[in-house]
């Protein structure tokens, strides 16, 4: 889902982007189990938003119910396709700018 809205809304392409998000950190938290045929709905946001670095939730629901069965975080950093570092002037603008859409105040945290 992350790698999508990326694509679909922040013009990344991985395979050339000059940049890439590299997973440094991500873990969940289950509430509740998903069986079939139920359909799982997915929900993203951004939790923060720093020069390279962002912090994503996404939450797992069953459609048509509004019970959390899962939350997950995801952190990436972009980096410089050759060197593999932060660029100094950090992520970069089309990137950012997508991911703004989505960042939450900490007031409106799940």
């Amino acid at each position: 889902m992350v790698n999508t809205y990326l694509i679909e809304k922040c013009g990344l392409h991985p395979p050339t982007s000059s940049q890439y998000g590299l997973v440094v950190h991500s873990h969940s938290d289950f509430f509740g189990s998903i069986a079939f045929p139920a359909v799982a709905e997915l929900a993203l946001r951004v939790n923060k938003l720093g020069k390279s670095s962002v912090t994503y939730e996404v939450a797992m629901f069953e459609k048509g119910l509004e019970e959390v069965k899962s939350v997950g975080e995801l952190v990436h950093v972009f980096v410089d396709r050759n060197s593999g570092r932060p660029a100094a002037t950090g992520m970069n603008g089309d990137v950012k700018s997508g991911l703004q859409m989505l960042l939450v105040s900490q007031k409106s945290k799940l």
